[in-house]
């Protein structure tokens, strides 16, 4: 029987009752699983503020790793019953504190933080959340062992900070290491390059994490445990009346993640589409209910007659805008800013271009390096570099959305009537999503208008 890979992610360990909780529902599987941890709540912020402080203060480092192993030996002492185990996680735990104070160290010695450094100090959450994980499991009598991405041979593609699992060097040693008859708890957000080197999946990496895992081993299925009702028509925050969805395909799930919905990381379905491994989202807060998902992701999704299912928007897009007579007609133009932003680690996320005009859309983090990146080039046929913050893409999800006529319509023209101005629209990169940026100001009313348009005026007819 094919093991399911379940996921907690940091906002279910956030206190001892949330630890509980988990523990709960991972004995009430009754069967051998794979789960994947993130760190527990917080900790992550805490080490990128350890790194930062290390670079030039050596006083912090004492000071940082005390109040971290302050609050791990607290649920070592408070939550594991059995002395034995207390005393075992608590040299583990141990040994990886020195471990990490010896990075902190270095950085501090050498005043700089290389990659490698960073991805391995980043690392240090999920390693003592699955150390502290694996104890409290088998103090409530599961069988069960931590594994991490070291022991299983998770190869990545040796990118610091990005990495992408390399699936031809890694399916086979993941699916011999993980064939026994116990649970394995492995710690998630990073893998190892060819050469042993520890690299990060990225800010909630953990997601893709199990999907890799899952993918390896061919799981019955990623279970996904959220505190939030899966993937909505909208962020409840913005909109007061939205409906679950409890069908969405792979390629909805994974535009609805890229375009800001904080469910799944945006990369999670990658691993899984061509296996047809299925995504259930689960609420922990409703755990008694462990055998009905929120939303499940497939390759058989449904269709609705409005087409749309989701409404949703990011924050972090920016612009790098190239302007001059003819620069989008020039020959190797775009050739150029992209080999180059490539070179400097840049991710362009689209390109939306003109006659007089090359758009770069951008994350945040990007846009300046960008400017300097496309600066130190010297092209004669740009005559101006204009960047563009504080704005929002919205973008609305839906098979179907390109076959149907009028939903693009009806999407912008509800927009327009409430006087938003769109910066910029695309509609057919995607089959199952359009988008446009406004200025930040009018995000939320845009994303009112088009969900209203879709979905609550539907409730009278």
């Amino acid at each position: 029987m094919a093991k399911i890979v379940v996921k907690f992610g940091g906002s279910n360990l956030r206190t001892m009752q949330d630890i509980e909780h988990v523990l709960t529902v991972i004995r009430r599987y009754d069967r051998p699983l794979v789960v994947v941890v993130s760190a527990f709540y917080g900790i992550t912020n805490m080490l990128e503020e350890m790194l930062f402080k290390a670079q030039h203060d050596h006083t912090s480092i004492a000071e940082n790793l005390e109040a971290l192993i302050a609050k791990k030996r607290d649920t070592i002492f408070t939550m594991i019953r059995s002395r034995d185990i207390q005393n075992k996680t608590k040299e583990i735990v141990d040994v990886r504190i020195k471990a990490l104070k010896r990075y902190l160290k270095g950085v501090n010695y050498i005043g700089e933080i290389p990659p490698f450094v960073s991805d391995i100090v980043m690392s240090f959450g999920e390693r003592l959340s699955a150390a502290i994980m694996t104890a409290l499991l088998q103090d409530r009598g599961v069988s069960c062992e931590e594994l991490t991405p070291e022991d299983m041979q998770l190869i990545t593609d040796g990118e610091f900070g990005n990495a992408e699992v390399d699936f031809s060097a890694s399916a086979e040693p993941v699916r011999k290491r993980l064939a026994g008859a116990a649970t394995a708890v492995v710690p998630g957000f990073y893998g190892v390059s060819k050469e042993g080197k520890v690299t990060l999946f990225g800010r909630g990496g953990s997601d893709y994490t199990a999907a890799s895992i899952a993918s390896c081993i061919g799981a019955e299925s990623l279970d996904i445990w959220k505190d939030v009702d899966g993937f909505r028509t909208a962020d409840p925050k913005l909109v007061s009346d939205t409906h679950g969805i409890h069908h969405l395909s792979y390629t909805e799930a994974a535009e609805l993640a890229y375009f800001g919905a904080k469910i799944l990381h945006p990369r999670t379905v990658e691993p899984l589409m061509n296996r047809r491994i299925p995504i259930r989202i689960f609420n922990i807060a409703k755990s008694d209910v462990a055998d009905k998902p929120y939303t499940v992701i497939s390759i058989n999704g449904t269709q609705k007659e409005d087409i749309i299912k989701s409404v949703t928007y990011s924050d972090d897009f920016c612009i790098l805008k190239l302007e001059g007579p003819g620069v989008g007609n020039k020959p190797g133009i775009l050739a150029k800013v992209t080999r180059e932003m490539e070179h400097k680690g840049i991710n362009i996320k689209s390109v939306i271009t003109s006659q007089t005009s090359i758009n770069f859309l951008l994350g945040l983090k990007d846009l300046q390096p960008a400017f300097r990146a496309v600066s130190g080039l010297k092209l004669t046929a740009v005559k101006d570099i204009i960047t563009e913050e504080n704005l929002s893409v919205i973008a609305a999800v839906g098979e179907g959305l390109l076959e149907k006529h009028g939903i693009a319509v009806r999407m912008f023209g509800a927009v327009s009537e409430r006087g938003i101005n769109m910066e910029i629209i695309s509609v057919g990169a995607s089959q199952v999503a359009a988008y446009f940026i406004v200025k930040q100001s009018d995000r939320d009313a845009a994303v009112r208008a088009i969900h209203e348009e879709f979905f609550s005026k539907q409730k009278g007819k």
